[in-house]
């Protein structure tokens, strides 16, 4: 686990991803590596891949033309790419990184993020929405199969202007899988030095109060200021609310178990939480 990789891709979210992929490559003490994967565009191949339905004759000029055309789209992508990782390492050298790497891959991104693992110690992705209805929007799918699929900490950027957190936000259900992402947090660097607020939805009961008790104290004995709250309500409504009031602050979450958290982060929730709750959010294994 050796370094942070900045998954770019030219959407409005990439000069975000750029700025939160140096800052944590700053914390962390680890190199950036800047990835751009060129995937094949599926409406493309619908379009040129006539091979099976017209003839020889005059209509192999036509083929040819396609084809062209094809390998000229092809080759405009892979300029666009390599000036677009030119750019970010610029960027993310003015932001203090003193090793960037950049590396423009052909393939399905999702493998491409899962054959590069090994070597990650944190995936920084951008956020973003497709329309599948008038009235509905749906996390992009590059996004949410990531984060299924890795067991390394995933930061997505919400946002299209960075702003250095000063402060993080737990969302903490009192599992045993939420003590794990806590002893992730306290074992790691890149939060030490901010603030702390552990929060849990939960009924207002003597025992969800001794969970965040605990939880607080495991912070507190990892050196951070750590502070605690009990929330109201389902986590996809409460945790933004709660975050609007936070400022420049960072929210993380755990993604792995079966806690309530869990399937709010991989589950049918994630959307309407992001959409609300506009701030970066750190994915936890």
């Amino acid at each position: 686990m050796n370094k942070v990789y900045a998954c770019i891709d030219g959407l409005k979210t990439t000069t975000a991803v750029v700025d939160w992929a140096a800052w944590s490559a700053n914390r962390l003490g680890v190199p950036l590596e800047l990835l751009h994967v060129l995937e094949r565009d599926p409406d493309s191949t619908a379009v040129t891949d006539f091979s099976g339905a017209i003839g020889l004759g005059a209509q192999e000029m036509l083929l040819q033309q396609l084809s062209d055309l094809d390998a000229q789209r092809g080759k405009l992508a892979q300029e666009a790419g390599r000036q677009m990782l030119a750019s970010a390492k610029v960027r993310a050298k003015a932001a203090g990184v003193l090793q960037v790497d950049g590396r423009m891959r052909h393939g399905e991104f999702v493998d491409t993020v899962i054959e590069l693992e090994p070597d990650a110690r944190l995936f920084v992705l951008g956020e973003h929405y497709q329309a599948v209805a008038a009235s509905k929007l749906h996390l992009d799918h590059h996004l949410e199969r990531v984060i299924r699929a890795v067991k390394r900490p995933v930061l997505m950027a919400t946002d299209e202007h960075f702003a250095a957190p000063e402060r993080f936000v737990i969302a903490f259900d009192g599992s045993a899988t939420a003590i794990k992402m806590l002893d992730t947090i306290t074992r790691s660097p890149m939060l030490k030095g901010l603030p702390a607020l552990v929060a849990m939805c939960a009924p207002d009961t003597s025992a969800a109060h001794e969970q965040l008790r605990a939880a607080r104290g495991l912070l507190e004995t990892a050196g951070f200021e750590a502070e605690e709250t009990l929330l109201s309500g389902e986590p996809e409504h409460a945790l933004p609310l709660l975050m609007e009031s936070q400022g420049a602050a960072l929210l993380a979450m755990g993604a792995y178990g079966h806690s309530r958290i869990r399937h709010l982060v991989i589950g049918s929730t994630t959307t309407s939480l992001l959409r609300h709750c506009k701030v970066p959010v750190l994915v936890l294994r």
